[in-house]
């Protein structure tokens, strides 16, 4: 509640300020806004800034230090019977006052303490966001009253202005390059302590896929084997299925749509191809378990083949039907950016329409059809409800599409549900998976790259 204020007072100053600014502006020249270094809107956007910048900046850094410091309090208030266990244990008795202090039932009998430093969690919290609230206030009411008042003929707002719009795209571009060398860091660090304990040539030349692990020394049970051949192999094997259906039907429907079909054709074709890019995976996996399976299980026994219920070929098919947009809406762009001179070209030749197609036209915009082609093929290898659902969990060593077999994002999904310790293999192996994968999709993205800057071609 309190946060919610915070943010509406913020945004009413704002406002208020960005008039008031504008205002004092145009009167301190008279109205003669010629005289001022910038116009009345950046001295608007002058005090506005200064109004909500800095109670921004608060709410921020509060926001990011909040939980950790009040736990620390809490944490600090408890007895030493319950602080001083291993870090596990502490872990887990900050989960149970958070538990607690949201309502959250933790399934067994509290402690009285834990109960206590839940109260003192929520007391403490309550205090916070009230302290946000008052000081957010009055340090925007302050930056108000300080933006206004510099404002004058000569201040260079608009200077000023835009400096702050530049850092502030400077820091949107590094929280995204940030996060994203995060990602890579936390996955790289996560898969060398699995290759610690499992040899990466077993790991990416083995054959046997079978991760469960013996819980006790004692245990009768498989001590785990992590070939992931069988993985890359499934994988392998439903992306190109995909992609023999997708890319013909996503080419040809692309040079349909540009060379052939007319304009009142193409305003309703391309939308009713784009909607399958929108429509969520899960239905998708739905379909192909439900009505594809079946279908090709049963025209399989039609012609004397043995097809598994959950085979390759259903769930290549409908991840194909999936993809069709991300080939054909970007060669569609690929081919309407060639020259219509090239075209004319050719028919002053004496060429057919389908021979500047194929001669000229395909050729011309061979690189963008190329990208396209890796993006989708990218996506494919990435996919994971379509082959959860429709192709099983059988880590199958086979080229074979009427079996079933299994994909590297399905096992990473099946590894990490549910409630796992990250200290066993088991579990670190979906990192390891995480970063095969990983370098797979960017070596793909750099193909793509590289075809599209060696063979593009510039026109005038």
């Amino acid at each position: 509640m309190q946060i919610t204020v915070l943010v509406l007072i913020l945004a009413l100053l704002t406002v208020i300020g960005f008039q008031m600014g504008r205002t004092r502006a145009a009167a301190s020249v008279g109205g003669r806004v010629v005289e001022l270094h910038s116009v009345p809107s950046y001295h608007g956007f002058y005090v506005a800034l200064w109004a909500g910048l800095p109670a921004l900046f608060l709410f921020v850094l509060w926001t990011a230090s909040e939980g950790w410091l009040i736990m620390q309090m809490v944490l600090a208030s408890l007895p030493a019977r319950l602080t001083s266990g291993d870090p596990q244990a502490l872990n887990l008795l900050k989960a149970d006052i958070l538990n607690i202090a949201h309502g959250i039932s933790t399934g067994r009998e509290s402690d009285p303490d834990v109960v206590a430093a839940a109260q003192h969690y929520g007391t403490l919290r309550d205090i916070g966001d009230w302290s946000l609230l008052a000081v957010g206030s009055c340090l925007a009411v302050v930056g108000l009253a300080y933006g206004h008042r510099r404002i004058g003929p000569d201040l260079r707002a608009r200077n000023r202005v835009e400096r702050v719009v530049s850092v502030a795209l400077i820091v949107c571009s590094l929280v995204a390059i940030l996060t994203t060398v995060g990602i890579v860091l936390s996955l790289l660090f996560e898969a060398l302590r699995f290759f610690a304990v499992v040899s990466p040539l077993e790991f990416l030349f083995g054959t046997h896929w079978s991760p469960q692990m013996a819980m006790r020394a004692d245990q009768v049970g498989s001590s785990g084997s992590f070939g992931a051949i069988p993985l890359f192999a499934g994988t392998l094997l439903i992306t190109v299925i995909a992609m023999v259906v997708a890319v013909p039907i996503g080419l040809m429907s692309a040079i349909y749509m540009s060379e052939y079909a007319n304009p009142a054709v193409r305003t309703w074709l391309k939308p009713i191809l784009e909607i399958l890019a929108g429509i969520p995976t899960v239905v998708y996996g739905f379909f192909a378990a439900l009505t594809m399976a079946p279908f090709v299980r049963v025209i399989g026994q039609d012609l004397g083949l043995d097809v598994s219920s959950e085979s390759a070929l259903s769930a290549g098919i409908v991840m194909g039907v999936m993809i069709i947009p991300f080939v054909s809406s970007l060669s569609d762009d690929v081919i309407n950016a060639v020259p219509q001179s090239l075209r004319d070209g050719s028919y002053g030749l004496g060429a057919t329409k389908s021979e500047t197609i194929r001669q000229v036209v395909v050729p011309a915009a061979l690189p963008g059809i190329v990208a396209a082609i890796m993006l989708a093929v990218s996506r494919a290898i990435g996919e994971t409800m379509i082959v959860t659902m429709a192709a099983g969990l059988t880590a199958n060593l086979t080229a074979n599409p009427l079996e079933a077999v299994t994909t590297v994002t399905t096992q990473i999904a099946t590894l990490l549900v549910g409630d796992q310790e990250f200290d066993s293999p088991k579990t670190l192996s979906a990192f390891g998976l995480g970063l095969v994968l990983f370098l797979v999709t960017l070596s793909l993205n750099m193909v793509a790259l590289r075809v599209v800057q060696k063979y593009r071609e510039k026109y005038d």
